[in-house]
């Protein structure tokens, strides 16, 4: 059975002047200020789609690895994951992603763990969603 997850935006003003209230609806786990200044200048306190975009893909991906890791019969002790978005406000466009994973698991040789981080990106349900932008990946087995 398919989940649907729902988030909304009240915007107020104009692009370059207004501002928004972002709000994840499902969960109720909070309520972000968003803004244009904070997607084309500076963070300042606000986020901006691309953050939560990040956070979306770190999340995904850290779960896509994991579940990939236990099928192989090696879990990962723990994953550390940050995903980079960049945005061009000339665009405006994200032009890439960058995934960094960082993982403790046993039993795992390099080549391996880098086939299983890669395949992890590529099989990850938000990578597939982003799959029209450049997504970049460094894995480093602790």
């Amino acid at each position: 059975m398919a989940l649907t997850s729902k988030a909304s935006t009240t915007w107020t003003g104009n692009l370059p002047d207004g501002s928004g209230r972002t709000s994840l609806d499902s969960s109720g786990q909070g309520t972000f200020d968003v803004s244009w200044q904070a997607r084309a200048e500076a963070h300042g306190g606000t986020t901006n789609p691309e953050e939560l975009i990040a956070a979306a893909h770190a999340s995904c991906y850290s779960m896509a690895f994991a579940g990939a890791l236990g099928k192989n019969g090696t879990p990962p002790t723990q994953l550390d994951t940050t995903a980079e978005v960049t945005f061009d406000p000339t665009g405006p466009a994200i032009t890439g992603i960058h995934l960094t994973v960082r993982a403790s698991v046993e039993g795992l040789d390099e080549s391996d763990f880098q086939r299983m981080a890669e395949g992890a990106k590529e099989g990850c349900p938000v990578s597939k969603a982003l799959a029209g932008t450049e997504i970049t990946l460094t894995a480093e087995l602790a």
